[in-house]
């Protein structure tokens, strides 16, 4: 995990608290979060990211309705950090 932006992380962070959301559903609780609008243009390719990486998967709702879903490796990459922030603070 420590090869992703904070967007990224953020991104990530979301998806493991939600229940297979589309992309308009992170983005709607990244904008609450942020305080701002995300653009299509910054959230699809960092979502994209995160299932290259294999830390998410993406599956299909319909056929114009994608969802997200925190792969094994993003919950053990969640983990991870937990453990490293936890000895910090």
């Amino acid at each position: 995990m420590d090869d992703l932006t904070g967007f990224q992380r953020d991104l990530l962070y979301v998806i493991a608290g939600a229940d297979q959301p589309s992309g308009q559903d992170v983005k709607s609780e990244i904008e609450a979060y942020y305080s701002a609008d995300i653009n299509h243009g910054r959230l699809y390719p960092n979502l994209d990211t995160l299932v290259n990486k294999e830390l998410v998967d993406k599956g299909q709702h319909d056929r114009r309705t994608n969802y997200y879903e925190i792969s094994e490796k993003g919950s053990r990459s969640i983990d991870d950090r937990q453990r490293w922030i936890q000895q910090y603070i």
